[in-house]
């Protein structure tokens, strides 16, 4: 098989082969490839077929034997279910792949897209909160949904019970997208069955999971990157203070994305992490007039997606610069070093190139040793923490 072959300083090409899309999803279903890893491959190597070619050299030097890509079969099943769903493939570098999403360090490599595509080109904002809402936070996300969709954007969330609901079924006339934990073939809850079926009509249903993959716990999180990754704001109707829709608001802001709450009663638990946000700064929301000019005074929604800050673009161009060389006492010595500083909690990528006064271009190599060796996990939002 070939790919056309490019320098690792250019950005990923569309995969415009099926022989192409095939190898790319081998490599993105390859064990202990993730998001992170994936882009970090195809940067060094330049195509999935190479990236493929020096996995098992890049397991075993991290001491992981007998290691062995994903066969073409698994991969071309999957491709094959999808689209038997009616989904179609969009790989980052495609065109139609969402331009803010694929800013994210972490950004899905590819996405299974069921409905109406062009949504992801749309300026959009998350209506995002408790899944056991109060009447009025329902009415509330609904009526913010709907006078939000019909200002022109679109609107999108999670597909769980309570306000995620209430904002899809708001929304399916002017454009929602629901972002599934599990495959398109694996909707959930159940209840919103229903609801999903109306989406994939009028709105649109994207997954970066295999078609039949039941939704998992660990699954939930990096659903909810896909959410914040999507859009310029989130916003929070109802949420408790220990909840899902707490942590996507705080990947919305390490994403740069600008997160409002509307406020609720001091005695109900679930207006508690919306009011925490407002409390630490978040704009208070009461309808789509507040929405519509926060994102005017941070947005102009006509104009394209601007480019990275100086700053980004430097550290990127820090993180692509080939590691000198390193003896194998160095890099043994660096792995301990990881594995000292990290534990079951986790740690931001940044803060532990902080931590032990190093750079990138020296860090990631010996990161990905670890992770191919299964002694550290990598999380949504960049994080790290030992196994």
């Amino acid at each position: 098989m070939t790919e056309d072959r490019i320098s690792s300083t250019h950005p990923q090409i569309p995969p415009t082969t099926e022989e192409a899309r095939l190898l790319r999803l081998r490599l993105l279903r390859s064990r202990r490839v993730g998001a992170i890893t994936y882009h970090r491959l195809m940067r060094e190597h330049g195509t999935a077929e190479v990236a493929l070619d020096a996995l098992p050299d890049i397991a075993r030097a991290a001491g992981v034997s007998r290691y062995t890509i994903c066969p073409q079969d698994i991969a071309a099943k999957e491709l094959e279910d999808g689209r038997a769903t009616g989904a179609r493939p969009i790989f980052f570098g495609d065109p139609e792949y969402p331009r803010l999403l694929a800013q994210t360090p972490d950004a899905p490599p590819m996405l299974w897209a069921l409905g109406r595509t062009e949504l992801l080109s749309a300026p959009a904002v998350a209506v995002i909160g408790a899944r056991n809402a109060s009447s009025l936070g329902l009415r509330m996300a609904g009526r913010l949904a709907s006078d939000l969709g019909a200002a022109g954007l679109t609107v999108v969330s999670g597909l769980a019970r309570g306000i995620d609901a209430a904002a899809h079924e708001a929304t399916l006339a002017t454009g929602t997208i629901a972002v599934y934990a599990g495959g398109l073939r694996r909707p959930y809850p159940a209840q919103n069955l229903s609801l999903a079926e109306n989406i994939a009509k009028q709105g649109l249903c994207l997954s970066e999971q295999p078609p039949n993959m039941e939704p998992r716990a660990r699954h939930f999180p990096a659903r909810n990157r896909i959410i914040s990754g999507l859009v310029r704001a989130v916003i929070v109707v109802e949420a408790a203070a220990k909840s899902g829709s707490l942590l996507t608001a705080r990947m919305a802001l390490d994403q740069g994305r600008d997160v409002l709450a509307v406020p609720g009663h001091p005695f109900d638990a679930r207006a508690a992490g919306a009011n925490i946000l407002i409390r630490d700064g978040a704009p208070l929301i009461r309808d789509a007039e507040d929405v519509l000019e926060v994102l005017n005074a941070a947005h102009d929604l006509r104009s394209a997606v601007p480019d990275p800050s100086p700053e980004r673009t430097a550290s990127r161009s820090e993180a692509q610069q080939p590691a000198a060389a390193r003896s194998l006492q160095d890099t043994a010595a660096l792995h301990s070093e990881i594995l000292n500083r990290l534990g079951p909690s986790p740690l931001s990528e940044d803060q532990l190139c902080r931590d032990l006064a190093t750079v990138p271009a020296t860090l990631t190599p010996a990161l990905l040793d670890l992770e191919m060796s299964g002694a550290i996990t990598r999380m949504s939002g960049g994080l790290l923490s030992k196994n």
